[in-house]
């Protein structure tokens, strides 16, 4: 199945340049493109892409506020954030916002292809290493609101949901947990599944930043 996506970037040579890099591949189709954050929700809505690669600042309507009305209107669309350094203060409200992961406008094509990839399956998240050091600074900002549900919540996980989503958070992909566990993958996406519907999130960033407002997963 081909991955649809819009690009939103105000800099015409960065959604162009990746426009060629991403229609070269046999999976990828840009379907759009937006100058800002108010355009890019409303060609998302007319577009209906599977992931919009969104750059955070943006007149208008930045890159953060888009990606909350995106991820409110409960759409299919997962966001991919683009950012020049990958410890941008403001990668951290995206992802509160509900951004599926974060990009390096550097990356090279195999890896802006396959991370459009990763994020269209929600298999994994985006570069764990760097994704996870995200959330422990995030998570020890204290004057940022917490929009996760409340840390109450996971009793209504079983021990071995719990286990599961406590690896998530670790950044561990679901083969690489299905190994630790010593279980089948497709009993992991199971799990993964029936974790996200128990606590009412989006995908596995969301589960992610969870396990740590929960205080599941220490930060460090």
């Amino acid at each position: 199945m081909t991955i649809r996506v819009l690009i939103a970037d105000d800099q015409m040579m960065v959604r162009e340049g990746f426009s060629v890099l991403l229609n070269a591949m046999p999976d990828i189709e840009v379907v759009g493109e937006a100058v800002n954050g108010r355009e890019a929700v409303e060609r998302v809505r007319e577009l209906a892409p599977d992931v919009v690669l969104m750059d955070i600042r943006m007149p208008e309507l930045n890159g953060i506020e888009a990606t909350r009305e995106i991820v409110a209107a409960d759409g299919a669309a997962k966001v991919l954030v683009l950012t020049t350094f990958d410890l941008d203060e403001y990668v951290y409200q995206a992802l509160r916002a509900g951004a599926s992961g974060f990009l390096l406008k550097d990356a090279s094509a195999r890896q802006l292809a396959d991370g459009v990839r990763v994020v269209a399956a929600g298999e994994a998240l985006l570069a764990p290493s760097v994704t996870k050091r995200l959330i422990t600074e995030f998570s020890k900002l204290s004057d940022t609101p917490r929009l996760m549900p409340s840390a109450q919540a996971y009793g209504d996980l079983t021990d071995r949901e719990t286990e599961v989503l406590v690896l998530i958070a670790q950044g561990l992909s679901n083969a690489e947990i299905a190994e630790r566990l010593v279980v089948a993958e497709s009993t992991i996406k199971t799990h993964v599944s029936r974790i996200l519907v128990k606590l009412g999130l989006r995908d596995r960033t969301q589960a992610a930043v969870f396990a740590y407002e929960a205080r599941l997963v220490t930060p460090g």
